[in-house]
Parts: structure tokens; sequence; C-alpha cells
């Protein structure tokens, strides 16, 4: 069965003759339609175009259809000559243009009514048709794909089924976001080299050296989980580093006068790429001290430091949160940051790494304050505290920063 499938393709350009000279080559050689006489004359293995799309369907299992917009695609598949004015039950049409998806659910229940399959088929590379080099994105049912499938395997190198139909467009049409969004950015980026006086050329070594495969294209993807949900811990992890490389972006941009619109929008749209966005949980009243006092802790050290104490009943426990955090940490007087270098300053003076870790981590998870910072603070302590106790802050700050680092999600580099 698999091998006597018949295809057949409408639509010979760049896509659809690929496909059709691909069909060739493999030995399943397609009936075509073109409105063009001399469509095929430069198809290898490829015979001249029928009459009309109906002939295409009498003599086909599986059509593939290459046009241009949906106008041609509903007149190519309903119209007066078109492949359901001849189609039987069992047909299958693969519809591989781009168009969009209220128009693949009306093209998908037409062919449903006459008991004809539908597939819609986003490919690319488009260049790579005629070379069995297309990737072949399809929605549709499961038992429709399998129906199809030998014939789509003769003119794709890989065949990915999305899902229902519809799943393949939208598939195909998020993959050009992804494209045509690269492009925006890499126009940006070649400007600002070459407004600093680099060669554009230089930018693309040192990507293609960097990363090879073009991991770091989709390592956001690659970190989410299975509902598409960025862990919060890893988006404040990335959040600093994020928006210091595109201010730096920015401000480079601003300093040689080059437009950088993406830049800016990326800059902006931070939060939201990473997820962290969504309304932050109101503060507590302060009036409730305690709920307040729980709440200026996780500002201070991070989210989450709080509860290991949240259930504490001893005086200590008590009065720390209700007084010192409550009480002294949510003061206006002082920021959260000023408050965290003066205490910095005071466990330096003790000698105590494990206490210097502690801020030093708050410092790193609110970016606060940055690794180098922090390194540059315990030399500043060293000076006035003396350089024994000043190896007990480089202990705590050091061990900060390698936990924080070893958080941090990995880089392409690092995943090969």
């Amino acid at each position: 069965m698999n091998d006597t499938l018949r295809a057949g393709v409408i639509g010979l350009g760049m896509i659809g003759g690929g496909v059709a000279v691909s069909l060739a080559r493999s030995g399943r050689v397609p009936a075509v339609y073109d409105v063009r006489h001399d469509a095929a004359v430069d198809l290898a293995g490829v015979p001249g175009p029928l009459g009309s799309p109906a002939e295409v369907a009498e003599t086909s299992d599986v059509v593939m259809v290459a046009v241009v917009n949906a106008d041609q695609a509903r007149e190519v598949i309903d119209g007066e000559d078109g492949l359901l004015r001849a189609a039987r039950p069992g047909l299958t049409v693969v519809l591989l243009a781009t168009v969009a998806l209220p128009v693949v659910h009306e093209l998908a229940a037409l062919c449903a009514e006459h008991g004809v399959g539908f597939l819609d088929c986003g490919v690319t590379p488009g260049d790579k048709a005629a070379e069995n080099g297309m990737v072949a994105i399809l929605g549709g049912e499961r038992e429709t794909v399998a129906e199809a499938l030998p014939v789509l395997e003769d003119w794709a190198k890989k065949v990915v089924h999305c899902g229902l139909p519809g799943a393949g467009m939208a598939t195909k049409i998020a993959r050009n976001v992804v494209t045509y969004g690269s492009w925006r950015t890499v126009a940006e980026a070649a400007a600002l080299v070459r407004a600093a006086g680099v060669d554009p050329a230089r930018l693309a070594e040192v990507i293609d050296t960097a990363d090879p495969e073009g991991r770091t294209l989709l390592q956001l993807l690659g970190m989410q989980d299975a509902g598409g949900v960025l862990p919060e811990a890893v988006g404040r992890q990335i959040e600093p580093l994020m928006t210091k490389d595109l201010g730096a972006a920015s401000d480079l941009a601003a300093a040689l006068g080059v437009q950088a619109p993406l830049v800016e929008t990326v800059r902006t749209q931070a939060r939201r790429t990473l997820q962290l966005d969504a309304e932050p949980s109101p503060a507590p009243a302060k009036d409730d001290v305690h709920a307040y006092g729980l709440h200026m802790m996780d500002q201070a050290y991070g989210p989450g430091f709080s509860s290991a104490v949240q259930d504490g009943s001893d005086p200590f426990t008590t009065e720390t949160v209700d007084y010192l955090f409550a009480q002294v940490w949510g003061r206006e007087g002082l920021s959260v940051r000023d408050r965290r270098l003066l205490t910095l300053g005071v466990a330096a003076t003790v000698g105590r790494p494990e206490l210097v870790q502690i801020i030093a981590n708050g410092a790193l998870v609110n970016g606060e304050l940055s690794a180098d910072q922090l390194r540059e603070s315990v030399l500043h302590l060293a000076l006035y505290t003396g350089w024994c106790k000043a190896t007990a802050s480089h202990t705590g700050v050091t061990a900060a920063i390698d936990a924080h680092t070893a958080a941090q999600p990995p880089t392409a580099q690092e995943q090969k």
C-alpha cells in the first residue's frame, strides 16, 4: 500500500515544485497542476501539468496544495474545477500554504463533508524543498497523518505531527515569528557593532563559534516546565543579568546614535519574558506586626527565607520578627539595600562567615549587589575590621556567590 499510494501536487512554485521533484526522485512521480502550462519544464522528473485540480484528484491519493494565499486555496480545493469536484472518499488534501487558522478549519470542514482527509502542513525551509530537505509541520487527525505518511516522507526529511487540525499552521506561524524576530535582532545587533567600528562578520564569527547549533535561541523553552512555566527562582536569577546587559546595549545605542527599538522593547518587557510580571502579593498591613515582619524578612533575604521561623514561638524569634524586621527593617528612612550594607559591616566585625553568607545571598537574590561589588566590599571591610576577620567575610561572600552561580541555568556553551 505504501508503494502504491499516488501523489499529486498543485502549485509548482519554489515549494510545490521542489516537493514534486523530491517525490519524483523518490520514485513516486506526482500528478501535477499549475496555472502556468510550462511550470514543470525545469523540474527534473516531473510530468507536464494536468488540466485542472479535479484531474489531479482523479489520479491521486494524497494531494499537496502549495498555493500562495487563502483565496487560491479555496479555489483549488472547492472551486468549479477544484479537488472536491472529483474527490472520492479516502483522498487526503495536504495544505502547504500559510493561511489563518479560521481558513484551516473552514477548508477542513469542507473536506470532511466530502469524506476527504485534510492536513494543514507548514513547511520549512522552503529553499530545500527539491532536496528532501524540509520539515513538514502537521495538524490533523492521527489516522489521516498515518495514511498520508509514506507520501510525506518521500519529500520531507522530518514529519512532525503537532496535534489536531490547525496545530501545524499555528506551529509554522510561531516558527515564522522566531525567524523574522531573530532577523530584526540581528539587524539591530549588526547596526550596533558597525557603528562601533566592528565588522559584523566578526559578530557572526563569535556567534557561530560560541553557539554553533543555535541552542541559545531556544534556551528559554528548555528552562520551562511541561506547562510552559518558567520557575520563578530561575526568572529572578536571570533578571538582573538580563536587564543589566540590555541596559548596556541601550546605552551603547544611544552613545552611537543607533536606533534600537527592539532592544528597548525587550528591556522593558524583561519581566514579562521571564514570567515575573504577575502582580506581586500585597504586603501585609503594618498593624499585623508578625505577618509584616515575616514579609520584611523575605524582602531582606529572599523569597521563602521566613519559612524557617514562621512557627517559632520563643521570645527571641518573636522579637526578631516583630521588632527587628517589622519595626526596624520596615522603616522608611533607609532602603533594604542600605540596611543590608550596614548589617554586612557588622557581620564582618564579628567574623561570622555563615552570617555574611546569608546577607550576601540576599543581595544577590534581590539584585542589589553584584558578585564583583560584594568582593569589593570584602576588600573595603578588611581595612576596617582587620585582615583576619576579613577572611571570614571573604569565606561567607565566596560561598554565597558560588551557591548563587550554581543555581543559575546553564549557558548554551555549558550544555554542550
